[in-house]
């Protein structure tokens, strides 16, 4: 676990110090990640086996990013167990095996913030959990393979406008000014926003935020990079 601590520091030490949770049932994962984040200069509030225990050693403190196991060996599922760490306050970075497709999927829609294989680089995690904790999807192959590998993943069915439409928004562009770039009114974009809301909703993956409909853009392949061959699609 040692390798990329270098450049790991650089990044962590940069920015205020990020407050990170490890939740694995694995003893030698939570003290290998702890170490690596306390080297990297990240504040490590604790390690836990089980979401339960996260909470209850907490104790009403808040981390910025929780690394979190798919598969606890504890009976619990993957919704709940993402929920569970979202109502402390804290964003939720999957830490899987990658082939987990259905799982990943799973904490994706539950609002999982970004995949990230257990066979990174060290220094790949770090990089990661910081880029969540400042409050970011984390856009990477992981999240988009996961996607792309489910034939179970319902995209919702966006026409070329509101395809547009959410790409300039979720990218960061205010709609009045989305609105402009296209050449349409505001009303006529707020309309074609509420309809793909209304779409996300009927499929199963309601995005009532804007961070929402980024990580919706993300999985159906609407942001650059992710889907070579959807922009044409709708």
């Amino acid at each position: 676990m040692g390798k990329g601590y270098g450049s790991a520091l650089v990044v962590a030490s940069s920015s205020k110090q990020v407050r990170v949770a490890v939740v694995d049932d694995h003893e030698s994962v939570r003290l290998g990640l702890e170490a690596a984040f306390t080297h990297a200069g990240f504040d490590v509030l604790l390690t836990a086996a089980s979401v339960p225990e996260f909470v209850e050693l907490l104790d009403g403190r808040e981390a910025d990013v929780v690394v979190l196991d798919l598969s606890l060996g504890d009976g619990s599922s993957v919704t709940e167990n993402v929920k569970a760490v979202q109502a402390t306050g804290s964003a939720v970075l999957v830490h899987s095996i990658a082939d987990r497709v259905a799982s990943v999927r799973e904490a994706l829609a539950a609002g999982a913030a970004g995949v990230i294989p257990k066979s990174s680089a060290t220094s790949t995690v770090i990089a990661a959990a910081e880029t969540v904790a400042r409050g970011e999807v984390l856009n990477n192959l992981e999240w988009a393979s996961a996607i792309d590998a489910d034939r179970d993943f319902a995209k919702a069915q966006l026409g070329r406008r509101e395809r547009e439409i959410l790409h300039l928004y979720a990218s960061g562009l205010p709609l009045k000014l989305a609105a402009q770039q296209l050449g349409i009114g505001y009303s006529t974009a707020r309309e074609y926003l509420d309809r793909i809301r209304a779409k996300y909703v009927e499929v199963g993956r309601p995005a009532p935020t804007k961070v929402d409909l980024l990580r919706r853009a993300v999985e159906d392949g609407i942001l650059p990079g992710l889907d070579a061959d959807g922009d044409e699609s709708a």
